[in-house]
């Protein structure tokens, strides 16, 4: 004779906390990406202006 069981686990997980972990994830990621932006576009002004361009255009933004 064979008897069926069932295991039942439970796991607790605080469903709170990780979605933070992961809304934190998303926006680490994105603000390196971001970053990887912004110094990919500052090295090709830089290639295709020159640093003193780039300088004298900085100045003029900033109101110098």
């Amino acid at each position: 004779m064979t008897t069926n069981t069932i295991a039942r686990i439970e796991t607790n997980v605080d469903v709170e906390h990780e979605a933070s972990k992961f809304g934190l994830s998303v926006i680490i990621a994105m603000a390196g990406i971001i970053g990887l932006w912004g110094t990919a576009c500052m090295i090709s002004g830089l290639a295709s202006n020159g640093a003193g361009t780039m300088l004298s255009g900085l100045m003029l933004a900033i109101g110098f």
